[in-house]
This record gives C-alpha cells, sequence and structure tokens, in this order.
C-alpha cells in the first residue's frame, strides 16, 4: 500500500473508529497531504522508504515558511500519528517518528477582556430595534430577532464557555432551562453538563420563547438552537462575525475572538475563587494542565489585589 492510500485509511480510522471532530480530520487531512507533497518531491510515495531524516526536514520547511508554532507540532502529531497506525496495521515495520519530539511552542497566555469590557459589551450594547418603514413587516420582525439572538450568543459564550462549535452544534433537545443546564458536545463527542444562569439564562429563554420562532417560521424545521435569518444552523464564520463586531464596537477590541469570551469565563470564574478542577469540568478539558494556564492570568489579578489592599505592600 502506497502512502496516498494509507493516508486515506488513516482519515477513516480516525473519523470511524476514534470518532474524531470533523474539524480534526480535515485538519489532519490538510497537513498529511502537504506531507505527502513534501515526501513526493523527494521520490518518496512508499511507507517503507521514509526516514526520520526526512521527516525531520519536512518539520524544518514547516518553521521556515513561517507557519505558527501550533499548526507546526499539529502537523508534527499528525505524521506521528499516521506512522503509529501504519505500523499497527502492518503497512510497514518502521517507525520513523517515533522520538521525533514535538516542536516547542513559546507560552502564551490567553487573550482576555477586562470584567468592564464584557459589561460594556452585554449591558451597553443597543440591541433595541427601530423598524424600517422602508422594509415589510417580516424583515422587520426577522431583524430584531436578529439583533436578540446576537445578544443570547454573546451572554452564553461569555456566560458558559462554550466553544464556538459547540455553541453552533447546541440542539434543542440539549437545553434544560429549568434545570439551568445546557448538555454540551465537546471535542472528542465528549458529552459534559454546563450550567446556564443569570443573565445567559434570561436571554436564552427569552430568545426561545420570543425570537426564535421568528427566525424558524415559514422555514424547514431544524434541531438548531441558533439560527441565520434564513432559518438554518447558524454558522462559525457568523458567530466570528458578531464577536468582531460588538468587540470592536463596546469593548474597544479589534477582531475579537469567540474563543477571548471562553477565555474570559474561565479566568474571571477563577478571580471570583472558582477551584481549578471545576473549571476543567466546566471547559471540557482533558486534562488539568490545559486549565492551568489560566492560574498565570489569575497570579496577575492576585498580585494586584495585594498591592492594592496589603498596608505594607509599598513600604521599602
Amino acid at each position: 500500500m502506497d502512502l496516498e492510500h494509507a493516508v486515506d485509511e488513516y482519515l477513516d480510522y480516525l473519523a470511524i473508529e476514534r470518532g474524531s471532530s470533523p474539524n480534526t480530520i480535515e485538519g489532519y487531512g490538510r497537513d498529511l497531504r502537504r506531507y505527502l507533497a513534501f515526501l513526493a518531491d523527494r521520490g518518496i510515495t512508499q511507507p517503507q522508504d521514509v526516514t526520520r531524516q526526512v521527516v525531520a526536514e519536512h518539520v524544518l520547511a514547516l518553521q521556515e515558511v513561517g507557519l505558527a508554532p501550533t499548526s507546526v507540532e499539529r502537523a508534527v502529531s499528525a505524521c506521528k500519528g499516521f506512522h503509529r497506525f501504519m505500523v499497527a496495521e502492518h503497512i510497514c515495520e518502521e517507525h520513523p517518528t517515533a522520538d521525533l519530539p514535538l516542536p516547542k511552542k513559546p507560552a502564551r497566555l490567553p487573550d482576555v477582556l477586562s470584567r468592564e469590557q464584557v459589561a460594556a459589551m452585554l449591558e451597553e450594547a443597543n440591541f433595541a430595534y427601530r423598524p424600517d418603514e422602508s422594509k415589510t413587516p417580516r424583515r422587520n420582525a426577522v431583524a430584531q430577532a436578529t439583533l436578540q439572538r446576537d445578544r443570547t450568543i454573546l451572554e452564553v459564550l461569555y456566560g458558559c464557555g462554550l466553544r464556538v462549535s459547540e455553541l453552533c452544534g447546541l440542539d434543542l433537545r440539549e437545553v434544560m432551562l429549568e434545570e439551568e443546564l445546557l448538555r454540551v458536545l465537546g471535542k472528542g463527542s465528549k458529552e459534559r453538563l454546563v450550567p446556564i444562569m443569570g443573565s445567559a439564562g434570561r436571554a436564552m429563554g427569552e430568545y426561545l420563547e420570543r425570537w426564535r420562532p421568528v427566525l424558524a417560521e415559514g422555514r424547514p424545521a431544524t434541531a438548531a438552537v441558533f439560527l441565520n435569518a434564513r432559518g438554518g444552523r447558524i454558522s462559525r464564520q457568523s458567530v466570528h462575525a458578531i464577536c468582531e463586531k460588538y468587540g470592536r464596537i463596546y469593548a474597544g477590541r479589534e477582531g475579537l475572538h469567540p474563543h477571548t469570551l471562553r477565555h474570559s469565563f474561565a479566568t474571571h470564574l477563577l478571580e471570583g475563587g472558582a477551584d481549578l478542577r471545576v473549571v476543567q469540568e466546566l471547559l471540557g478539558h482533558a486534562s488539568i494542565s490545559t486549565t492551568q494556564l489560566y492560574t498565570h492570568v489569575d497570579r496577575t489579578h492576585i498580585r494586584m489585589v495585594y498591592l492594592e489592599a496589603h498596608p505594607r505592600a509599598h513600604v521599602h
């Protein structure tokens, strides 16, 4: 079996046996096609002809073209997983990436909004709609419902700490407002329960009762919670655009990413005294080490509180 067919087998394995998400499979597929093109340029098309040296050259080439460290790390992970799969399936005997280290990536603190920026975006934003006399009543109603949908999306991203893919994939049966819970399908198809309370819960309740029916009216039925103006499931690109719009206007942040609201959710919980293990569970992190990154941000907050509160903090 040549490398092209082996990659197809590996991606099928990830989808069927490992239950990897479509995004993971798409990313790995892109990385491995680029890897195969690199090998083909060197006349390598068979698994047994790949050496550790040529894999290391591929990694160096990725770094030299300026690929982000996280992207290089994912590409190396894809290569290692692919070769490990071929050995396990007896496609080849050698595992040239077995001792190939993952490239080190610089530690980056999560990008977060301040509490004041979040409040400005969620409380000061103008979600009131003024009907446009040039539009039909139906178009005015859809425009007003869309505005309230946007507000609910921002509340849920920050109030529940969801990934954008989790928010877009949320179905009606997974919203349990009486129990104040969301059933969220996260990475690797792992389910978790996330509280939806306070302003996020109120916004969700009002949206489902009053505004979602407007967006769904006259459209094919769908289980999606968040709908676009045509009544279909909202896309990740649309959620990005919503965050960018309100972040720029009300929080003074250009290019605000939905994940920044998730980072802010975690950071503000820790600042408020939440246990790290609880935050790990709420975020759906498989490893506590991923959640621990937020403690660095929290330490900055602790230092500021100490400097403001302790009577001897400024005595030299």
